[in-house]
């Protein structure tokens, strides 16, 4: 009787570590590089229409502060995986941080620069050009250098007070973000005083899905159903925009981010839009390799990286 009850009771100690490490291994932490809006309404829909529980996974959307940054994400061990900019990602694997993309959902750049003063910004030499504390503006600084702009930089972290009051001349933005929130204060704004840098030989993918290298060799079952999952919301979102939009409100009222309903719908379209590649007319949810070369050899050419950064480098074996 007692050697039975040793027996069961190791059996059943055995079951419970097996079940809390098949739970653990399913429980995948994401966290998208800013707050809460339809930038992220792929990932949303997924969690929203039960795709990442199809997949035989659990998933925490976790948005990060204003002012954390790319690294401190990648670094934070508590986190599986991040949402980047692939010139982020780049200067961190150039830093000796090993990352791979298991999911890319801009094929376009969205940076732009707009200006205050009626002009096109590349007459603005020596102006006051708001930029971002966070590091998402990087391209800017490579024109500004590259065309003898001489920009003083302003830095600013997500609001457009300087910009609508005039204490800035021009302002880098996003073309689905602050352009917008621009617009809804009444600015008027001609294409002319807006510069796109996907329409003048800068057009790198922007935001995409990374691991660290060590976490997804750790977890690539969870990896590949993450990835399969938010594809799939994507997707959704794309043919269902107007209840996608419903599900971005919902995040954005639980997490407390003063926006509007325009501002997301505005945001939604453009962020589908610059999803779907120019030359082949699709979304393909993957990393282009002559976009990771022109984003290297911008990069080495402004001193951004120590080496070049390869396609190979960032994407699964």
């Amino acid at each position: 009787m007692k050697r039975n009850r040793k027996l069961i009771l190791a059996t059943t100690v055995f079951l419970t570590f097996t079940a809390l490490a098949a739970w653990s291994q399913k429980h995948f932490v994401f966290r998208p590089q800013w707050k809460a809006q339809a930038q992220f309404a792929g990932y949303y829909v997924a969690q929203d229409k039960g795709f990442y529980k199809d997949e035989g996974i659990s998933v925490d959307i976790v948005h990060p502060s204003a002012t954390q940054s790319a690294l401190s994400r990648v670094e934070d061990d508590n986190i599986d995986a991040t949402t980047l900019q692939l010139c982020q990602a780049m200067k961190i694997v150039d830093n000796g941080v090993p990352l791979i993309n298991i999911l890319q959902t801009s094929m376009n750049n969205a940076l732009v620069i707009v200006s205050r003063r009626g002009k096109n910004p590349l007459e603005q030499k020596g102006e006051r050009v708001g930029i971002w504390r966070a590091d998402f503006g990087e391209l800017a600084t490579f024109m500004c250098q590259k065309e003898g702009l001489g920009y003083e930089w302003v830095y600013y972290a997500s609001e457009m007070n300087l910009f609508i009051r005039g204490a800035i001349d021009a302002i880098v933005a996003m073309s689905y973000n602050e352009y917008y929130q621009l617009l809804q204060t009444g600015i008027y704004l001609t294409e002319d005083q807006v510069y796109r840098f996907c329409d003048h030989g800068y057009n790198i993918q922007e935001d995409g899905v990374y691991m660290r290298r060590d976490t997804y060799e750790r977890n690539k079952e969870q990896a590949v159903r993450f990835a399969r999952a938010s594809k799939k919301g994507w997707e959704w979102a794309a043919a269902h925009p107007d209840e996608t939009l419903e599900i971005v409100m919902k995040y954005v009222n639980l997490n407390h981010v003063a926006t509007n309903r325009t501002l997301q719908k505005l945001m939604l379209d453009e962020v589908l839009r610059l999803q779907t590649d120019r030359e082949s007319g699709k979304r393909e949810f993957s990393l282009r390799p002559d976009m990771v070369r022109l984003a290297s050899s911008l990069m080495l050419e402004n001193h951004a990286l120590k080496r070049e950064v390869t396609y190979e480098q960032l994407v699964r074996e």
